[in-house]
């Protein structure tokens, strides 16, 4: 059985390697004759389409996307910007990360830290992306920030592990992987995210090897974060759908529930996803679900080239909701708001508490215990020890 991803259209702006814009050069000012004052969060200078990534990357600013630039502060106060020493696979399509051959690396992934990946379908050590979607999620959890071009990522800082497990069409089995899984706990990863879904109709029993795969990584205290499915069902998609995943849901523009996105029992958290909002009569959703709010933007693959990079105006689903989570919890291990080790569990509770409620009061099975908040996560605790905890319903 193959994991179904939502289709993207091949429509592609061009490429965003446009100078940096004077307004956006630091975060810091110098105030004449007196002591360095220093901006309350970190403000990248990545221009975008020219206004600067901010007026790009709605998903990343504060409001309805995650509040990146505190995130990014508190994690440059820790000592580790951008999530740097945490290990983070990305299993997926591969990603654009080398020259190699008929192969280009993607342009803002140039000072991107990759460590060896592999590649599970050609079974070679060369898990170079041949369909974009790979690329599009890597470059969301860490394209390279602050660096004059382009647009950024969540936790630029932290290590990629490219781990391929779909092929150019974007399909793969279960067992590949399963194997994939394990391998990527062998290299002592702290994080895997897993951008992928089966159909609603492919139960626990289809996938003994996936299911036995994300319980060893637990075990092993490696946190997998997967995409709850982009069908609109009432019921998650495997592999997000195990107690051993940190299940994502999507969410739009608008801070409503994506019109795609499947919930149910077992829903965590929701992230930026992009697309049209449900009907629902939640305050931040259009009742009769016709406004469209925009994609997540990153630079990828241009449809059918190994070569070409530009920046998709479709790329909406779960599938982009899941990594802003795998990159926050990158950022969290390295602030250390949690300590210098947190397990799996206690990553899942500090997110899941520190989220913007969202629907109705507390968990819900929409959207989970609420909407990704980076800034809230990784706030040192000196200054957020006050905050009242927040009742999680068990999974």
């Amino acid at each position: 059985m193959l994991p179904r991803l939502r289709r993207l259209l091949p429509a592609l702006a061009a490429a965003l390697l446009l100078p940096a814009s004077a307004a956006h050069a630091g975060h810091s000012i110098h105030v004449e004759h007196g002591p360095i004052a220093r901006a309350s969060a970190f403000v990248p200078n990545d221009p975008g389409f020219g206004a600067g990534w901010q007026a790009v990357q709605w998903n990343f600013g504060p409001g309805n996307g995650v509040n990146a630039p505190e995130a990014w502060q508190n994690a440059i106060d820790a000592g580790n910007p951008g999530g740097a020493g945490v290990k983070i696979a990305v299993l997926d399509s591969g990603a654009a990360y080398a020259d190699r051959g008929k192969y280009r690396r993607s342009p803002d992934l140039g000072q991107t830290k990759f460590a060896e990946g592999y590649d599970f379908v050609d079974r070679d050590r060369f898990p170079n992306d041949e369909n974009g979607h790979g690329t599009h999620v890597t470059s969301t959890i860490a394209e390279s920030t602050n660096n004059g071009r382009g647009l950024t990522g969540l936790a630029y800082g932290a290590t990629i592990y490219p781990v391929r497990v779909l092929d150019r069409n974007g399909e793969g089995d279960a067992a590949r992987i399963a194997q994939a899984v394990r391998w990527s706990v062998r290299q002592g990863v702290h994080l895997i995210n897993l951008s992928l879904e089966f159909g609603t109709d492919v139960n626990a029993s289809d996938i003994p090897s996936l299911l036995d795969a994300v319980a060893y990584a637990r075990r092993k205290g490696v946190l997998v974060v997967g995409a709850s499915g982009n069908e609109g069902d009432r019921i998650l998609a495997f592999p997000a759908r195990s107690s051993n995943v940190f299940a994502v849901g999507a969410t739009t523009e608008h801070g409503c529930l994506s019109d795609f996105s499947n919930i149910g029992r077992g829903i965590d958290i929701v992230a930026p996803g992009g697309g049209t909002d449900t009907a629902l009569d939640d305050p931040n959703c259009n009742a009769a679900a016709t406004i469209a709010g925009r994609p997540i933007f990153q630079i990828t693959l241009e449809s059918g080239s190994l070569r070409r990079f530009g920046v998709p105006s479709s790329f909406e689903g779960t599938s982009m909701a899941a990594p802003h989570v795998t990159a926050t919890a990158a950022l969290v291990l390295a602030s250390r708001v949690l300590g210098p080790r947190p397990t799996p569990e206690q990553l899942i509770g500090h997110l899941q508490r520190t989220s913007r409620d969202l629907g109705a009061s507390g968990w819900d099975n929409k959207y989970g215990a609420g909407l990704l908040d980076a800034a809230a996560a990784t706030e040192p605790l000196v200054r957020g020890a006050s905050r009242r905890p927040r009742p999680i319903t068990p999974r």
